[in-house]
């Protein structure tokens, strides 16, 4: 009697694609369950964009050359952006760093699934995480004033892309990070430069009005490079060289986070 062979597995690829999204649908719910961490940390760029622009706007339009408190605006607005991205990803630490504490990772690795996903799960929901931070801060931005009339559909289309990109190099990285912290509350602090470099770059003040001795650490950072491409792209002004170091420092930032990552996750044995 001739038996039926045997139903074929299912493909790597569809085991990894079906494992990821499980792993996605996961965060997101607790992201939906427990705001309060993404609030939070949404409120401070929304809290300084409002600050500077109504208590320092006069004073820091004259700073930068602009006539009134609308030049500031639409000089702040693509650095807090940014900066948003920064204030996200730390969430996401924090979230990795509690995963692999709580024991979840551990009951995980029993499990018959697709290691990386539990990694996938998080970088995915982190960047369309980042990506709503960044649209709510922009709607802020165009309430109190900002406007980007003199961008073109493909110059909004590649600040769309800058940003996504931004938000997957900086995941990555607070991925990392929360691998290699022994708590939620480390995590957090490793993590704070994500959100201390933007106060260290050109979001506030052009970095030719620094000093001398302050000017190659703005300089020489990965937001500002990117804050003047998004500048560039949502007023219509020129970029010069800093489109391909944007591009530069989150191509080369997202690979090293993957690798650190992902080291660090098939290493760990708690």
């Amino acid at each position: 009697m001739s038996t039926s062979p045997a139903p074929a597995r299912p493909a790597r690829f569809s085991l990894a694609v079906r494992d990821s999204s499980t792993m996605l649908r996961r965060n997101l719910l607790h992201a939906r369950r427990y705001p309060s961490l993404t609030l939070n940390l949404l409120l401070t760029p929304i809290m300084l964009l409002l600050l500077f622009v109504y208590i320092f706007g006069d004073t820091m339009s004259a700073g930068i050359g602009g006539g009134d408190r609308s030049d500031y605006i639409a000089y702040i607005v693509p650095g807090l952006l940014l900066m948003t991205i920064g204030s996200t990803t730390i969430g996401t630490a924090v979230s990795v760093s509690n995963d692999m504490t709580e024991g979840i990772i551990a009951r995980f690795r029993t499990m018959a699934i697709h290691r990386p996903s539990v990694l996938v799960g998080h970088v995915v929901g982190s960047v369309l995480q980042s990506v709503l931070s960044v649209v709510l801060v922009g709607a802020v931005g165009v309430a109190i004033g900002f406007r980007s009339t003199d961008a073109t559909v493909l110059e909004w289309l590649a600040a769309f892309g800058l940003l996504v990109l931004f938000a997957l190099a900086l995941t990555w990285i607070a991925v990392g990070m929360g691998l290699s912290s022994p708590n939620a509350e480390a995590a957090s602090n490793n993590a704070m430069p994500l959100i201390l470099l933007p106060l260290l770059s050109s979001a506030f003040v052009p970095v030719d009005t620094m000093p001398g001795w302050f000017r190659p650490i703005a300089e020489y950072q990965p937001f500002t490079p990117a804050i003047e491409t998004l500048r560039g792209l949502l007023l219509g002004t020129g970029i010069g060289h800093n489109g391909w170091l944007a591009a530069a420092w989150c191509l080369g930032l997202a690979v090293l986070g993957y690798f650190w990552s992902t080291s660090k996750f098939n290493s760990d044995q708690k």
